[in-house]
């Protein structure tokens, strides 16, 4: 996933988002365990993907917070 495209998400998007790939993690670990992962570096790419919206989030929540700060 492109970072340009996380960054002009919404916040709800991205909540959304995050929901969507840990999902999408959790079929991948099932597969893994029964033995019908075809590709194991899938889960490390969705791993990041989580990652990237995550931080993307934080960002976010920060910028309002300094927002406030600067109105004060």
């Amino acid at each position: 996933m492109k970072i340009e495209k996380i960054r002009e998400m919404t916040e709800v998007e991205l909540v959304n988002e995050v929901k969507k790939l840990k999902t999408e993690l959790f079929n991948l670990r099932f597969q893994q365990v029964t033995g019908q992962l075809e590709n194991p570096l899938k889960m490390r790419d969705v791993k990041k993907d989580i990652a990237r919206v995550k931080t993307i989030i934080r960002e976010k929540e920060l910028e309002k917070t300094d927002v406030k700060e600067r109105r004060m």
